[in-house]
């Protein structure tokens, strides 16, 4: 569990850094977005420059303070954009909640991704592309081939 904290307290800094919003932790995943609730023109580039630090730096936080042999924490990133429905639910603990496609193709991203890889859609690759065209700034991409990914 401690290491959880470690690994959030890290992420929440990151979010923070790169103007974005965490959505939710569930478990083991952390969910965060661009351009909402606010939105922004860059939020592409944004997420990707966080997950390029998530993966970087959570190679230094360790799975156990106790048993050193673990090794460091290896993350999967998913990365997808597109549109979503965002509402505050519930009355005794509310919640900013994302439905939607979306949400559950970032989920697949992740689940489909390896360690210490981002694994972006098809949707992601092209708005990444269409954000940096006119920039310095460049992400090197690979295709790992056709992947079936349940329900697309």
């Amino acid at each position: 569990r401690r290491k959880y904290a470690r690994l959030y307290q890290l992420f929440d800094k990151l979010t923070q850094n790169h103007g974005l919003f965490k959505v939710e932790t569930i478990g083991d995943a952390y969910m965060v977005v661009g351009g909402l609730p606010d939105p922004q023109v860059d939020h592409a580039v944004r997420i990707a420059r966080m997950a390029l630090e998530m993966r970087d730096q959570c190679q230094s936080v360790l799975v156990s303070l106790y048993d050193l042999s673990l090794g460091n924490v290896q993350v999967r990133i998913g990365f997808h954009t597109g549109p979503v429905v965002a509402s505050v639910v519930g009355d005794m603990n509310p919640r900013y909640c994302l439905f939607g496609d979306t949400v559950n193709t970032a989920s697949r991203m992740e689940s489909h991704s390896e360690a210490l890889k981002i694994h972006l859609s098809e949707a992601a690759f092209f708005q990444l592309c269409k954000q940096t065209q006119k920039q310095v700034e460049h992400f090197e991409c690979s295709c790992r081939g056709s992947i079936p990914i349940k329900g697309k």
